[in-house]
This record gives structure tokens, sequence and C-alpha cells, in this order.
């Protein structure tokens, strides 16, 4: 047997899968590239780059199982995989905390003006400290879209803080939001109440432009929104708009909407967003992921879903 691994995962999955196959590393392949070079593999290892479509899945003649060292799955045609007998296992949770932590680390960022603030004084060589009054979050209303293990999290995190949450998930009972001390809401009313709303939602039909012209103008004047979850979620040029009328206080994202790795979710993305023109727009390249603690644990799942599905001893 044959394993692919096309990003950067966890050294354990190469070692330990290493000892029933051949373990061979091709970084952030095309998607042209990596259908012409799936055929002989059996195991495909990877995150989010690139999509895996039809056309690569067709191409996956001997290929039984995907590990994905991630949370997401709306990159992979899941479809035709259950159609050709691939299994895809993902690894929901084990980066909750490390998502959640850099939701918190993004708050402070725009809340406090760290990021301006640091170029001001590194770059620019000005020590000024009256040009960047911020506010504290205790005391603000936090609103968390999706609440399951990752918004939890963060919602343990607000109440360090000293934060009041509000939270909307159609899919969790009212005993969940009780037991997590936060205020079952609906995707309305947290908009209108929140000083900041976080994002923790899969990618879907319903929720695409899920924060547009109309629903950010139902918004708290000043407010914030953070979005680890995924770029489409939010319409950028509505956003833009936002951000640079002062309807909304900032846009804190770990994800766009066509995203640029090596082919990445869109191919021929580009640094063409009109965010990039936002000074209260702040963005990092997709690391909610990326920690050593977070990697080790999604490492060790994926090895134990794979040595199951091909019933290694």
């Amino acid at each position: 047997m044959k394993c692919l691994i096309i990003d950067a995962v966890s050294p354990a999955i190469a070692e330990e899968l290493g000892k029933y196959m051949q373990v061979d590393t091709k970084m952030l392949p095309t998607q042209a590239e990596l259908a012409a070079m799936i055929g002989d593999y059996d195991v495909l290892i990877m995150r989010v780059d690139p999509a895996i479509n039809k056309e690569i899945l067709d191409a996956a003649k001997n290929l039984k199982v995907i590990g994905v060292c991630s949370v997401g799955l709306n990159h992979i045609d899941l479809d035709t995989a259950k159609a050709n007998g691939i299994q895809v296992f993902n690894a929901p949770g084990l980066n909750g905390n490390a998502v959640a932590e850099l939701t918190f680390s993004k708050m402070l960022d725009v809340s406090r003006h760290t990021i301006p603030a640091n170029y001001d004084v590194k770059v620019n060589k000005t020590w000024d400290k009256y040009k960047f009054v911020g506010r504290e979050l205790r005391g603000k209303t936090l609103g968390i879209l999706g609440f399951g293990r990752i918004g939890q999290r963060v919602g343990q995190l607000a109440h360090a803080f000293l934060m009041d949450v509000v939270a909307y998930d159609p899919y969790l009972p009212a005993n969940v939001f009780e037991e997590q001390n936060a205020k079952n809401c609906t995707i309305d009313e947290v908009l209108k109440v929140s000083d900041f709303v976080t994002i923790h939602m899969p990618l879907t039909p319903e929720t695409k432009n899920l924060f547009n012209a109309k629903s950010i103008a139902e918004m708290k004047d000043g407010a914030v929104v953070l979005n680890m979850a995924r770029g489409g979620i939010v319409n950028e040029q509505d956003m833009y708009e936002a951000l640079k009328s002062g309807k909304l206080g900032g846009y804190a994202s770990d994800v766009m909407e066509n995203e640029l790795a090596a082919g990445g979710l869109t191919e021929g993305a580009g640094f063409d967003s009109p965010l990039f023109e936002c000074d209260n727009f702040i963005v990092t390249p997709h690391l909610g992921a990326q920690t050593v603690d977070a990697s080790r644990d999604i490492g060790a799942h994926i090895i134990n879903k794979v040595k199951e599905a091909l019933d290694l001893k």
C-alpha cells in the first residue's frame, strides 16, 4: 500500500503509517498535479488544499481513505467520494482550543490596536500612546454563531474576560446553552445585541454570505466581526463597505473567500479582496490549527482512523 501526504501535518503520521506502507510527500500540489499522481495511492493525508473535486477522485483508482487533518469538509466532493467507496475522516474538535485562543488573540488585537501600534513603533519610529485608545472586553456582549466544540470553548474564555455570552446553534438542545452559561438566541438576536460576533459555523448554502449588507445593517454600530471558520460566510465587498463607512469597528479573520495556498480552495486566487485596503481589517493565513499541540492531537486521531479503516494491526 501507498500513502500520499500533501500538507504540513504531524510527523507522527508518516512515522506510524510508514510501518505498514510506503509514505510519500508532495507539498500542496495543484488539482491537476494531484489528479495526475493520485492513481497509485491507497491513502491521502491532507488539510484543506487543494479542493478535492470529482476529477481527482475519479483518478484515484486505488484510494480507500482520505484523512483530513482539520475540521471542515466543504473542500471535498463527498458525494463522489462515497460513490467511489472512499472513506473520508476529519478531526472535529481537536483544534478547538487552538482556534478559540486565536479568536481571543484577534479580539484583543482589534480592541487594543496592537497591530497598528506595533507598526507605528517599529516602522514609523513613533512613540505615541495617545493615538491608540482601545476598549476592554469586560462587560461586552460576545455573540457566538455555531456553538459546537470551538464555539463553546470561546464562550468559556469569554467568561474569564467577564463578557456576556449569547449564542446561536440550531442543532443543540437548550440544556447545552444553560450548562455553558450562554443565552440561546436566533441569528438576528445575536447580531442585534452583540459588541463582538465570532463565526464558528461550516460553509453551507445556508451560511454562504450570511454576513451581507442586510445582516450587517442590523448590527450595533462599531461592532466587531471575527471569522475563524470559512471566508465565504462573509461577503467581502459588503464587509468592506461596512468598515469604510464606520458601521463596523473591525473585521478580524483567519480565512478569506478565495484562499491563496498553492492552488488553494479557489484556483488562481490572488490578493485582490477589497478588504486589504482597510486599516481595521486584520487577517492571518488560515493558521487556526497551527499549533504543535493541535497537530499532535489531530495526528494521533487520524492515525487511529486510518488504521481502523484499513484494519492495520
